[in-house]
């Protein structure tokens, strides 16, 4: 069970979760999430990256290098996750984000912040998306006219569908999340996530 943190997270100050983070029992957060202790910092893949947070003053790095991973929001998702997330299994369904706790009411959010933005960033460029998924570790699925499956740490996946547009329908675009994505974030947290792919596609310029 995730620990509950305020609401309103994307208007509170990194220190809060910075100030959070330093107090946590490393041996407990490595148990929880599956993340690897090595001396001062957790180690873990995310997005096809190799990942280090220092501890117990947060430092977020990854290689290779990316500053759509390592930005703000990416830090806010890791410290967030290492604060009150846990690995658990997958139980074998994907779900749609009006599906998660939640998710429903902030669906219009997530619709104008990731679906919509990634269909008219990629909707006439498959084969740029193709690209750009595989460089964050994406594995091609058969869905729509291009997917991937993207990893998170834990065990959980994103699977990103595209739909491409033509001149009478415009582009659209799915997310799908793994259902153990719920013990790690919730639907805000997953908003900002979406962007954070997002940012990452793109990053490469593909």
């Amino acid at each position: 069970m995730m620990a509950e943190l305020p609401n309103n997270k994307e208007n509170l100050p990194q220190a809060h979760y910075r100030e959070l983070y330093a107090a946590l029992d490393p041996s407990d957060v490595a148990k929880r999430t599956g993340i690897e202790l090595q001396g001062p910092a957790f180690a873990f893949d995310f997005l096809g990256h190799r990942f280090t947070a220092a501890f117990p003053e947060f430092e977020l790095m990854c290689e290779p290098p990316s500053a759509a991973l390592t930005g703000h929001a990416a830090q806010i998702l890791v410290l967030r996750y290492l604060i009150r997330g846990a690995a658990t299994a997958w139980q074998g369904k994907f779900l749609s984000y009006r599906e998660l706790p939640w998710g429903e009411v902030y669906d219009a959010n997530f619709n104008g912040r990731c679906r919509i933005r990634l269909a008219r960033t990629y909707g006439k460029n498959l084969d740029g998306f193709r690209a750009a998924a595989e460089n964050l570790g994406g594995t091609p699925v058969k869905a729509g006219d291009a997917a991937a499956d993207l990893p998170l740490p834990g065990g959980i996946t994103v699977r990103v569908i595209l739909r491409e547009g033509d001149d009478e329908f415009p582009a659209t675009s799915q997310f799908l999340f793994s259902d153990n994505i719920v013990s790690a974030w919730d639907a805000e947290d997953l908003a900002a996530l979406g962007e954070v792919i997002i940012s990452a596609l793109k990053e490469g310029k593909v």
